[in-house]
């Protein structure tokens, strides 16, 4: 919801435990390296993200954890204990050195690893070594940990990913545990007895098929998702695509960026402490789709208009959100944004490819 901006807003199981660090009562917002650097990142980027983060307003927005990708492991693990270590070219000071660098900043540090034998990028995964890891991760501290499912030997991802949960569990540090297995094996089905999150598609791409599929896959598997564990559907793709280079920088952000990441209602709608995930109420292939949610102070819906011109959408609040009486509308991504009270519906005109935020309470039953 990178330096391109590389956000991230993230909307039952067998196993002998369940995760229960009392994190993520809302879906974790911050920063991640992958999608503008992909696995090529090093200490002097990271801190200066984390400067950034603070000096442009996300710290104070929610975006609290920094979180690496892949490529910050060194090619082997250490020949004396067999502990994972940092590529010392990239990372000179340490994981320590840097994850106290980002606290100070106020922020959250996360880091990536593997549940299989290497990484994507052939560096060591953590399969085998979960315990050992985890350790390794608490003592450098880590906030987050994003586990990816990569060279993972055809072995039950229940199985391999419940390792890693127990272990870090054992550890008495809290860290969040993203579960990113692409999807495969319906995590959403038992991702909430393991993690925090868990990756509900490929990865995503800033691209507009890219962004459709991504969407397409959560039409049926919303209500998955609640306090302590999220369905989560890749970062989010603001300022990528076809901006240049230097547009999509962090460090100096166009103001039409800034102005979607830093939406501070929308912004409270994804952190709403009821933690309720919309739902889609309709759908027309082609052409348009309507999303409506619960909020702790009132009702969400999203109207968004798929087709490659202008549309008018209706929202029929008996309908589509099973409310009654004068309803208050407030249009979340306009300047302008209270519409007035309506009875029965509110239609709307949306740009192609566009989509507005309705925030809506009742003012009196009719």
């Amino acid at each position: 919801m990178r330096i391109l901006i590389s956000l991230f807003i993230i909307i039952f199981a067998t196993g002998t435990s369940c995760l229960n660090n009392d994190l993520g009562k809302t879906p974790a917002m911050g920063w991640n390296s992958y999608n503008h650097f992909g696995c090529t990142v090093n200490e002097t980027i990271v801190k200066g993200i984390a400067d950034a983060m603070v000096e442009y307003g996300f710290l104070n927005a929610g975006y609290t954890y920094l979180n690496l990708d892949c490529g910050w492991s060194n090619h082997n693990r250490s020949q004396i204990n067999n502990s994972l270590i940092p590529n010392p070219n990239a990372f000179p000071n340490g994981m320590t050195d840097l994850a106290e660098y980002v606290h100070n900043k106020g922020l959250l540090f996360g880091i990536y690893g593997d549940a299989g034998t290497f990484d994507c990028v052939n560096n060591p995964g953590s399969l085998g070594f979960e315990e050992l890891d985890a350790q390794t991760f608490a003592a450098w501290g880590v906030d987050y940990l994003k586990y990816d499912n990569c060279n993972n030997s055809d072995i039950s991802p229940i199985i391999r990913y419940s390792k890693m949960r127990d272990a870090l569990i054992a550890t008495n540090r809290s860290i969040y545990y993203s579960i990113c297995n692409w999807g495969e094996f319906d995590p959403f089905i038992w991702g909430h007895e393991i993690g925090n999150s868990w990756r509900t598609t490929v990865d995503i791409h800033p691209s507009w098929d890219s962004i459709m599929f991504t969407l397409d896959q959560q039409r049926n598997i919303s209500n998955f998702s609640g306090p302590g564990g999220w369905n989560d559907p890749d970062m989010l793709e603001i300022g990528n695509g076809d901006l240049t280079f230097d547009e999509q920088k962090l460090r100096n952000p166009p103001n039409d960026t800034l102005a979607i990441a830093l939406n501070e209602k929308i912004i409270a709608i994804n952190q709403d402490p009821l933690g309720r995930a919309v739902e889609i109420v309709e759908f027309v292939d082609g052409s348009y789709e309507i999303w409506t949610g619960i909020l702790s102070d009132g009702y969400v819906a999203v109207l968004f208009n798929r087709e490659s011109i202008a549309s008018y959408i209706t929202l029929n609040f008996e309908t589509h959100c099973d409310i009654h009486g004068l309803i208050a509308v407030t249009d979340l991504w306009d300047a302008d944004p209270f519409k007035g009270n309506y009875s029965f519906g509110y239609t709307a005109q949306i740009p192609s490819h566009g989509v507005i935020v309705l925030k809506l309470q009742v003012v009196k039953i009719i």
